[in-house]
């Protein structure tokens, strides 16, 4: 006699429950996006473990080795980019002071045609031509600002030690869980499903990494071609190369900044839009051949997806939501891909 079925949830119920995760998710987030985010390195981090441990260097030092080296280099690139994002910021106000009438210049006839079209408007509705202003008020609260940095500084150091953890005590951790499973059988599916899963994300996020940081260094080096100094060149090269984790959405946040960097930089306005056209010109070619060549069909994402996840987890932890996107859909798929019965789910994602 088969078992009897389980009832199915209603869709309310559904409904409810998803709405119960979303908001755990997003209340959680403090505690939640350390954790993901070293995950995110440890997967980086991976296979140059594994190429260390093919080297006889255990674990532990492999792994010593490479958060120490990260982040020096993350200091060393940090020291690089602060005196010119500092004075970017101190400047940018007066550059755009001094932009502005360039700007109006160049939107005065559609701003002409606008105002006409809303004079019309107001006209024939029977409005008055004045509008209505509202003031806006903020209140500075110090101990906000005053536990802010702290705040900071411990989840940076709480990624750095998760980091260090998950790669020297992940395997074991992975194997005890899994040792917990009921019968033989499943233990050995589940185990070569996580090993393949973790190998294939771990590949694809240190080539996504690698692809993105290429194209910072090819970008820095255009602009420093272009006569921009060389530490500003690098801000912009590493600004372009973490919006790249981003796609679209990072496309776009970026173009708007380098067409802004470009009215700042130079007067003629031909020059002006050249940064922006080099970088939609790179990103194309890094988006259209590079990645589909080097990952291959079986990691492509549906741009509709991908928007919307982009959209989902940008919504609920800000920008490192936009950075953990695209991994955690590559995950999703990856385990679709591999579980029966779910190849149409992974399917409905490319």
């Amino acid at each position: 006699m088969p078992p009897p079925r389980r009832p199915r949830a209603s869709a309310a119920l559904q409904i409810l429950a998803t709405l119960a995760i979303g908001y755990t998710l997003w209340a959680a987030q403090d505690l939640l996006l350390p954790i993901l985010l070293s995950m995110f390195f440890a997967l980086v981090a991976n296979p140059i473990i594994r190429v260390l441990k093919r080297l006889w260097v255990p674990r532990f030092v492999a792994a010593l080795v490479v958060v120490v080296g990260g982040i020096a280099g993350a200091g060393a690139l940090g020291s690089q980019l602060i005196v010119p994002a500092g004075d970017w910021f101190r400047d940018v106000p007066r550059e755009l002071r001094e932009l502005t009438p360039r700007l109006r210049e160049l939107a005065k006839p559609m701003q002409d045609a606008n105002r006409a079209a809303e004079n019309i408007a107001r006209a024939a509705g029977g409005e008055s031509a004045k509008k209505v202003q509202v003031v806006r008020t903020q209140v500075d609260d110090p101990y906000k600002v005053l536990t802010a940095t702290p705040r900071m500084l411990a989840s940076v150091l709480a990624v750095v030690l998760l980091t260090f953890f998950f790669l020297v005590y992940g395997e074991n951790l992975q194997r005890n869980a899994i040792a917990l499973l009921p019968g033989r059988q499943k233990q050995k599916f589940t185990v070569d499903l996580m090993h393949s899963i973790e190998r294939e994300l771990s590949r694809y996020v240190l080539t996504i990494t690698v692809i993105n940081a290429v194209v910072g260094l090819v970008y820095a080096g255009i602009l420093y071609a272009l006569d921009i100094p060389l530490q500003e060149a690098l801000l912009w090269g590493t600004m372009v190369a973490l919006l790249n984790f981003a796609p679209y959405v990072g496309a776009l946040i970026g173009m708007g900044v380098m067409l802004l960097v470009g009215f700042v930089t130079y007067k003629e306005p031909w020059l002006s839009v050249l940064p922006v056209l080099v970088y939609l010109g790179l990103h194309t070619l890094e988006g259209q051949i590079v990645t589909p060549i080097v990952l291959g069909r079986r990691m492509a994402l549906s741009p509709l997806v991908l928007i919307l996840a982009l959209m989902l987890f940008g919504w609920l932890w800000g920008i490192v939501g936009l950075l953990l996107a695209v991994p955690l859909l590559v995950c999703v798929k990856l385990m679709l891909a591999r579980v029966e019965g779910m190849e149409g789910w992974a399917r409905l994602l490319e």
